[in-house]
C-alpha cells in the first residue's frame, strides 16, 4: 500500500573534492568544471536534479570552487557581447546555465569525506527528505534514475540508495549492498552496506553508484558517526546504519539501475563518456562517427 511521506524538493551536491586523478589539469581548475563535449560535468548533473524536478540545489564546495559559483551565475559582459554580433545560439548557451535552478553554496572546510559533506548540508536541508547527487557519475536523461528513486522514496518512506550490479572483480571500488527482493523488480531492500569490500567477503554484486534520496535522520546519524575508510565520515557507515535500524530512520531500499551511465571520476572511463556523449549528439555525432570509424580502422 502506497503511503504518504513528504515531498522532496531539495538536491544536494558535494563539489568539495580536490580531484587529484585529473592533476595536472585540476590544479586552479575545479574537476566540476572539466567539459564533458561542451558543457561542464556539474552542469549535467544539475540538469538531472531539475529535470526529476528539484530546482532548490546546494552545492558543497570546498577552496578554489569559485569557478562552480561564476559558470552558475550571469556574465552580463559575454551576454552584451554576443547580444551585439547577434549569436542568439551562443546567448542562450550561457544564460541556460545560470536560469536553471536556485542554487546555493556552502563550504565544507576541512575534507572529512562524503559523510562529512552531506552533514554540511543539514542547517539547509532541515527536517526533509532530500537528493544526494555526486558529480562523477553522469545518468543520461533518457534514463531518469532519480525520478525512479523519488517515487520509490515517496512510496516506501525512509533511505533510497542507486545500485548497478558489477563484475565481481570491481566490487572492491564501491560500496555493496547485501539485498532482499520486493514486489517491484527494480527496487530491493538493503539489508546491509560495506564500503570497498574484498570480492570474497562482498553481500553482493549490487554496486552503490552516485544518486541517494535520504531521509533527514541521516544527519544525527552522521554526527554519531566516527571516521571510518580513510580516516573520514563515511556515508555507507551512516547508511549501513539507517538499513540495520528501520527505527532510526526508516527503511533503506535499492533502485537497480541498468540504464546509461557515465563515469567521469576515471581518466579512462571520462574519455569513453565524451566519446559516447559526442557521438550520439545530433550537431557532432554523423561527424564524428564517420572520423571514429576511420581512425580505428587505420590503427588496427
Amino acid at each position: 500500500m502506497t503511503q504518504s511521506h513528504p515531498r522532496i524538493s531539495k538536491a544536494v551536491i558535494p563539489a568539495a573534492g580536490l580531484g587529484t586523478r585529473f592533476l595536472p589539469a585540476t590544479k586552479a581548475t575545479p574537476k566540476e568544471m572539466l567539459p564533458v563535449v561542451d558543457k561542464p560535468a556539474i552542469q549535467y548533473v544539475v540538469e538531472e536534479a531539475v529535470a526529476a524536478g528539484l530546482d532548490d540545489v546546494l552545492m558543497v564546495t570546498g577552496r578554489n570552487k569559485r569557478p562552480l559559483e561564476d559558470h552558475f551565475d550571469r556574465n552580463y559582459e559575454l551576454e552584451s557581447a554576443l547580444q551585439k554580433k547577434g549569436d542568439a545560439e551562443r546567448l542562450g548557451k550561457v544564460r541556460e546555465s545560470s536560469d536553471l535552478a536556485m542554487i546555493h553554496y556552502v563550504r565544507q572546510g576541512d575534507p572529512k569525506g562524503l559523510g562529512h559533506a552531506v552533514l554540511c548540508a543539514a542547517p539547509h536541508v532541515g527536517d526533509e527528505p532530500f537528493a544526494v547527487l555526486l558529480g562523477d557519475d553522469l545518468i543520461d536523461p533518457r534514463d531518469p534514475l532519480l525520478q525512479r528513486m523519488i517515487e520509490v522514496q515517496e512510496q516506501y518512506g525512509g533511505s533510497v540508495i542507486a545500485l548497478m550490479e558489477v563484475a565481481p572483480e570491481q566490487i572492491h571500488l564501491y560500496g555493496c549492498a547485501a539485498v532482499d527482493t520486493t514486489e517491484d523488480s527494480d527496487v530491493v531492500k538493503v539489508s546491509g552496506l560495506v564500503e570497498k569490500p574484498d570480492p570474497a567477503d562482498a553481500p553482493s554484486h549490487y554496486a552503490v553508484i552516485g544518486r541517494y534520496v535520504l531521509a533527514p535522520q541521516v544527519f544525527d546519524v552522521l554526527r554519531r558517526t566516527e571516521p571510518g575508510r580513510g580516516g573520514e565520515i563515511q556515508l555507507t557507515d551512516a547508511l549501513q546504519q539507517l538499513a540495520s535500524d528501520e527505527k532510526v530512520g526508516g527503511p533503506v531500499h535499492g533502485v537497480v539501475f541498468k540504464g546509461r551511465r557515465y563515469d567521469t571520476g576515471d581518466r579512462g572511463d571520462y574519455l569513453r563518456a565524451i566519446v559516447r556523449l559526442a557521438c550520439e549528439r545530433e550537431d557532432l555525432g554523423p561527424d564524428f562517427r564517420t572520423w571514429l570509424r576511420s581512425y580505428v580502422a587505420e590503427e588496427m
